[in-house]
């Protein structure tokens, strides 16, 4: 190789690292050519005593749902029956070894990543994945899912990406881009030139090498003696790909005719098996000779039973370069010799390739593939399917079911713009309610995910008026969903809107009573939610929003641990941010800050995974909830930027509100009172009810007060104590009697914060430590110095146990001046604290006895992982076993 010295180091860097047992990846990215084939080659040639595995993506092949990861792990099938039975299961399924569905996808993402952890058991792991953006998306998704928690196996992952091609997305590995070589390393590579005639390469060239070598080698006699006229080589502005085809075809069009129709097949084909490509070669006029020229002029390379282009700019110049008609002669070709092997599902897309114009028959066939691809949680491989399925229909409403279902998969699997492309093509009107019921979630779930909740529950609205008369069983879960939508934009007139239009129905009957005024009404409710659970995630998940909503936050944590366990076990994978989102506002109502950040992080993981924006937004300003706790004040900045710049232009209050009370909260912890008021005053200005913004009141009315603007409490006071009674949950009422002791006449202060500590009792230990803090402050500025030493300390105690650096500051500087000792305490947890928050997870797990394999499907890392990081904790904590980690964590 010329040039790529720093390239070559860090790929090397990589290899010497997981020969150490380190894991390791690389997005190696460029434009057509430039060499990113030839470092991954160069990485296999120094993979010295390391397993190789290698995928190369094929463009006319890459709906093809797992076809990539099944080419990728043939060589190690073995291993998957040594996998724990849940993955092996899921394995099997998508690899079509066996007729079962795929319940959960995670459990294919958890497979591919405790294969790899397998596959490189007995020395390091060297995976290839060249032009990724070819590859089936689903194997994409499923190799970088792993790729992003590879941390001590051992592994080596290359993916090889050619920029500006359209395909599968390839997201978040770090990058290794590839760029042109310098005039000394691109003029080696064009020896025995004349000067002009290597100048005039080299310009053209812009240091690709492949066009380099390519475009030299198609000059003619007289060109290469330097006979270059001013159109002897392509035009400069011409784009590069497009050069080098040309160079291509240049020297495939000097072949034999029947070593072309070889090649083309080969093109075609993405099996690489080099039987079926005689096979359906052979139905061409061709045969295994007329291999010979085009492996003599290096265009293949074969091994075995295996045949693959030496660069996938040949395979694309021999598809794209040879005449329709024979293109389509090739995948009907291909068609026939994969359904004799029994490949009903790529025999479908080669039958699909083949067709000219509407084909019902080849449209039924790419329906059952959806079908097939859907069961496996392969969702953009199914829309794909019904996309193509669509195209090739000719009766317009059986088109636009097919539209709809490619919309709707395509949504699932995160592709929301995709799926408003989807919808944009559907004929309309459209005749079957069901579909137009459909169809409008399809439509919302784009508004939602990229513009404005409140247009998103307006379709949905607007959809089960117009259905509601045929489809009256659809009727229920599209206001639903709108509901969901309204209370995302913060919209109490538009919840109870919505609710009111079908009352009677259980879901709706919450929102309905609870923002019409009607609150006991609406608590039997949601009682009667809770003792009979629906079976939908909808339907769930609005039972625990609900229980938050309302302040009994125990039991929506409940429901929200349910919601969870529900998307993992039914696959239903798209809304798993969205419930464990929910579990981190319970588990933050609960003041259990350090679980949700941990659920937090791994929530806005899979929604920036699955590419839900809108989502992600709110995440990260529940993230910012702790981290403001904590006092991390550059951390909750970066979080609430990032979730106002999407909140803000689309009217998502919730989201708006929920980033500016961390704002506030950070504030408030810090002592900067009066700012603190203003971003907590603006969260209450982003909601159109009292409810929707109960919970930060207790952050405003003490902001106000210690701003010296108690009259900028007065209305949240009273708001917080009126909810407090109607909604009868203990913990709102212990918030209540603390601002009404910060508010209210000097005289019944004590009285009701020593109230509001006993209501705190079993509860929120945060919010008991900040009622001690309170109360402590009061008795100082009263001279009752040794009854304010005894909260304050009881307040610091508190902050440190729960790592609320600031609010501990603020207890200690009051315990100091009450006279108290002040020294620096630990935290209760000990050296829990010096933990990183992936090794406090894996430490808290395997303190419940969970083997590796059980804490790496819960964490979604591979068992070495898992124990890379016990062995890393280990001597922190001072232990040696888990027996002892356990004694520990229960002390």
């Amino acid at each position: 190789m010329r040039g790529r010295y720093a390239e070559r180091e860090r790929i090397e860097q990589l290899l010497a690292d997981a020969r150490q047992g380190t894991s390791g990846v690389l997005l190696v990215h460029g434009e057509a050519g430039i060499g990113k084939t030839a470092l991954l080659d160069h990485a296999a040639g120094q993979a010295h005593g390391a397993r190789v595995l290698r995928v190369e993506g094929i463009e006319s092949e890459m709906e093809m749902a797992f076809g990539g990861l099944h080419q990728l792990f043939l060589p190690v099938m073995d291993l998957v029956d040594a996998l724990p039975e849940p993955q092996a299961a899921a394995l099997r399924s998508v690899f079509g070894l066996s007729s079962d569905s795929v319940r959960d996808r995670f459990n294919v993402g958890l497979a591919v990543l405790t294969l790899l952890s397998e596959a490189a058991a007995d020395g390091p792991l060297l995976c290839l994945v060249d032009d990724a953006q070819w590859l089936d998306q689903p194997s994409v998704d499923m190799l970088t899912f792993a790729a992003r928690r590879l941390r001590a196996e051992g592994v080596v992952m290359l993916f090889a990406v050619r920029d500006g091609a359209p395909g599968a997305a390839v997201k978040g590995l770090p990058p290794l881009l590839v760029e042109g070589l310098d005039r000394e390393d691109a003029a080696a590579l064009v020896p025995g030139l004349p000067p002009y005639v290597v100048d005039r390469v080299i310009e053209e060239a812009r240091g690709n090498p492949l066009a380099l070598i390519e475009l030299s080698a198609a000059l003619t006699p007289a060109q290469r003696a330097g006979r270059l006229g001013p159109s002897a080589l392509p035009d400069a502005a011409a784009g590069l790909p497009v050069r080098l085809q040309d160079g291509f075809l240049e020297q495939l069009r000097r072949l034999p005719e029947a070593a072309q129709v070889v090649l083309l097949v080969a093109a075609a084909d993405d099996t690489g098996d080099l039987t079926v490509v005689l096979r359906a070669a052979g139905r061409l006029g061709s045969a295994v000779e007329d291999l010979e020229p085009a492996e003599r002029a290096g265009f293949l390379l074969l091994s075995g039973q295996a045949l693959r282009f030496r660069h996938p700019l040949v395979r694309y110049a021999a598809y794209q370069g040879a005449p329709l008609a024979r293109r389509i002669a090739a995948h009907r070709a291909l068609a026939e010799a994969l359904g004799e092997a029994g490949q009903a599902h790529r025999r479908a897309w080669h039958l699909a390739a083949a067709s000219t114009g509407p084909d019902e028959g080849v449209a039924e066939e790419l329906e059952r593939v959806a079908e097939w691809a859907d069961s496996r949680q392969a969702m953009a491989s199914a829309s794909a399917a019904y996309e193509r399925a669509a195209q090739l229909t000719a009766d317009p409403q059986v088109r636009a079911r097919r539209l709809v279902s490619a919309a709707q998969r395509a949504a699932d699997a995160g592709q929301d713009e995709r799926c408003g492309a989807l919808a944009d093509q559907v004929p309309l009107p459209l005749e079957d309610p069901g579909v137009a019921a459909s169809f409008a979630r399809a439509r919302a779930v784009v508004e939602l995910g990229y513009r404005r909740p409140e247009t998103a529950a307006r379709i949905l609205v607007d959809s089960a008026e117009l259905t509601g008369f045929e489809r009256p069983d659809m009727t229920g879960s599209l206001l639903t969903d709108a509901v969901h939508a309204a209370i995302s934009a913060g919209d109490a007139p538009l919840i109870e809107e919505i609710a009111l239009r079908s009352p009677a129905l259980p879901v709706l009957a919450v929102p309905a009573r609870l923002f019409g005024g009607d609150v006991p009404g609406a608590l039997e409710a949601v009682r009667t939610l809770v003792d009979a659970p629906a079976d939908g995630v909808m339907d769930r998940l609005m039972t625990g929003i609900y229980l938050q909503l309302t302040g009994d936050h125990a039991a929506a944590r409940e429901a929200a641990v349910g919601v969870v366990a529900h998307c993992r076990d039914q696959g239903v994978s798209g809304w798993l941010p969205t419930a464990l989102h929910l579990l981190v506002q319970t588990e933050l109502s609960l003041g259990h800050h350090d679980e949700a950040s941990a659920r937090a992080v791994e929530a806005l993981q899979l929604a920036e995974y699955y590419d839900l924006a809108h989502r992600a937004a709110h995440l990260r300003a529940a993230l910012a909830m702790p981290a403001a706790v904590r006092g991390e004040e550059e951390r909750v900045r970066t979080l609430t930027d990032e979730a106002l710049a999407y909140t803000l232009p689309r009217g998502v209050g919730r989201g708006t509100a929920d980033a500016l009370w961390a704002r506030g909260l950070l504030e408030l912890g810090l002592g900067r009172a009066e700012a603190a008021l203003e971003q907590l005053e603006a969260a209450c200005g982003e909601v159109t009810h009292p409810l929707l913004c109960l919970p930060l009141l207790p952050d405003l009315i003490e902001a106000a007060v210690r701003a010296g603007r108690p009259e900028r409490a007065t209305d949240a006071a009273r708001s917080l104590g009126e909810w407090a009674t109607v909604l009868g949950r203990t913990g709102l009422a212990a918030s209540a009697r603390r601002c009404q002791a910060l508010t209210g006449p000097d005289g019944e202060a004590e009285e009701r914060f020593v109230a509001a500590l006993a209501l705190h009792e079993g509860g929120s230990a945060y919010d008991r430590a900040r009622t001690a803090l309170l109360y402590g402050e009061w008795l100082r500025r009263l001279r009752r110095h040794i009854d304010a030493r005894e909260q304050l300390r009881a307040a610091l105690d508190g902050f440190e146990r729960l790592g609320a650096r600031p609010w501990a500051d603020r207890a200690r500087t009051e315990l100091g001046a009450a006279g108290g000792e002040t020294g620096l305490t630990a935290r209760e947890d000990g050296p829990i604290s010096v933990l990183s928050p992936q090794e406090r997870e894996v430490v808290r797990l395997a303190a419940t006895g969970a083997s590796n394999r059980e804490i790496g499907a819960q964490l979604f890392l591979s068992p070495r992982t898992v124990g890379h990081h016990l062995y890393r904790a280990f001597p922190k904590l001072g232990v040696s076993s888990r027996t002892e980690l356990a004694d520990l964590l229960a002390s």
